[in-house]
């Protein structure tokens, strides 16, 4: 905008005084130039549209002043000038600059540019054919390979500025944690190791920027504020150590919010069953009887966590004590203090709560929902250890969910490959009764069946350590964490990533 006034003024009063010609149409050009120049300016200040609609807008809108410039460019050049050498066009610089305020990823930096240093070719090759002027297409680009040698200049520029962008980002401070390597990143959250500045102690903090609520309508960023709200503060409240510890939350002076975890050195239940396959009773007797410990504190404190599913169980090391088991993902904890019933599941598939593959049947059905839902899920998680298939599965949400409501489940040793008690089938699938009625109570007292439905010897201690020796080893050199300390696992399988 500035450069289309500059070239206005010198138009109009220093051109005059030195007898050089300015075309009438060139004003017009100019002042249109100028307008969508501060119109993109407003738009870009005041709108409320989504962030990455700028960057798109940013890009088309350089494309649009290289056409403007290479026309004048070809326009205003004297016929003898269409056969010249190689100049150096104002494009040249508009290419350059560009990157600078216009943060995009070097590839679109690179797509872009490339387009916009082809206009004054484009514009050239057309003032030629409108003044039946024969230029060779090969003199067309060599007429304008500064254009893009700059067009190279500008991806590293881009680069270097997204790069250090991301750096400046990453490294900010949130409350007292100093953020480091990125664990992983969903449509709305990131998670990061995070440093405490005064403490060795790593964590894990789980983060929602301003930039991504901006972009989602109302009522979504609100649930998803709620449902990270709700995270924080089921987790505050627990203290079993079998449910994932929080250390703090709060949110930044720009809107970020954020809760900090315990990092933990594990696999969830879902990637160690694809990866290992199913477990033996006695081990996912135990595991079981871990993840009851957690559930049944929440229970007693009116809460349910109704998202019991393996990825939000996870199989951990735990200072020197090894299949140590940590749930996590309270996102969509109900309090049962509050209770109300729903309308039907299956109204909307955008509105299902919960996870259709360990969905109990009351909660399918939008009826009320209690401890014994997650006791369900329970009984999903453990078909899944002995057997590694679902209970029920289908080509579509709604096929899962219909057979959870109407469907009788197959015993696990008829779809296992390992030996198991008849009584801990009997245990799953009394977990996986329609009627709540007919479900173990409460976490307890799952625990308390599971621990006599194996008769042979239990899984110990030694055999955990011996299969983490053997399957999941620490880094070479690495010693064993004290009890109050998480160490952080190097291998990206076996990281710990919470809902994002």
């Amino acid at each position: 905008m500035g450069l289309a006034v500059i070239d206005l003024a010198l138009g109009q009063m220093l051109f005059p005084q030195l007898h050089v010609a300015w075309p009438a149409w060139l004003t017009p050009v100019v002042v249109g130039i100028a307008l969508v120049s501060l119109g993109v300016f407003l738009y870009t200040r005041r709108s409320r549209g989504r962030p990455e609609s700028f960057i798109t807008l940013g890009l088309a809108y350089e494309v649009a002043v290289a056409a403007a410039l290479g026309f004048i460019n070809h326009l205003l050049a004297p016929p003898e000038g269409l056969t010249a050498g190689p100049t150096l066009s104002r494009i040249s610089f508009i290419v350059l600059i560009f990157p600078a305020f216009v943060p995009s990823t070097p590839r679109a930096t690179l797509v872009t540019a490339l387009i916009a240093a082809s206009m004054d070719p484009l514009a050239m090759a057309t003032v030629s054919a409108v003044r039946h002027l024969g230029v060779p297409a090969g003199h067309l680009l060599w007429m304008h390979i500064t254009n893009y040698f700059s067009v190279g200049v500008a991806v590293v520029i881009s680069h270097i500025i997204t790069r250090l962008g991301r750096e400046v980002r990453d490294a900010r401070d949130l409350g007292s944690y100093r953020l480091g390597e990125l664990l992983g990143r969903g449509g709305m959250g990131e998670v990061y190791v995070a440093h405490h500045r005064m403490l060795a102690r790593p964590a894990a903090i789980k983060l929602i920027r301003p930039e991504k609520l901006e972009g989602e309508g109302g009522d979504q960023a609100l649930r998803v504020v709620q449902r990270f709200k709700r995270e924080a503060q089921a987790a505050a409240s627990l203290r079993s150590p079998h449910t994932i510890e929080l250390y703090d939350f709060g949110e930044t002076d720009d809107g970020t919010l954020y809760f900090v975890m315990e990092l933990l050195d594990g696999i969830d239940l879902d990637s160690f069953v694809d990866r290992f396959g199913p477990m033996p009773p006695a081990r996912a007797v135990h595991v079981l009887r871990q993840a009851c410990d957690s559930l049944a504190e929440a229970h007693t404190r009116g809460l349910i966590h109704r998202d019991v599913k393996p990825a939000n169980v996870h199989l951990c090391r735990m200072g020197l004590l090894h299949d140590f088991v940590k749930v996590l993902d309270f996102g969509i904890v109900k309090s049962q203090h509050n209770l109300a019933t729903g309308p039907s599941i299956a109204t909307a598939a955008d509105r299902m709560i919960g996870t259709p593959a360990f969905m109990p049947p009351e909660m399918a059905l939008g009826g009320v929902v209690d401890g014994r839902a997650d006791i369900y899920g329970l009984g999903c998680l453990g078909y899944w250890l002995l057997t590694g298939e679902l209970v029920f599965d289908g080509a579509t949400t709604y096929e899962v969910v219909a057979q959870h409501i109407n469907a009788v489940p197959v015993p696990p040793s008829t779809r296992s490959g390992l030996p198991i008690p008849v009584t801990l089938d009997d245990v799953i699938l009394d977990c996986l009764a329609k009627d709540p009625e007919r479900r173990p109570p409460d976490g307890l007292e799952l625990s308390r069946r599971l621990a006599t439905s194996v008769l042979h010897e239990p899984w110990s201690e030694q055999d955990a350590e011996r299969w983490w020796r053997t399957h999941l080893p620490r880094p070479r050199g690495e010693p064993p964490a004290a009890a109050s300390e998480q160490v952080l696992a190097t291998r990206p399988s076996r990281r710990i990533i919470p809902w994002v």
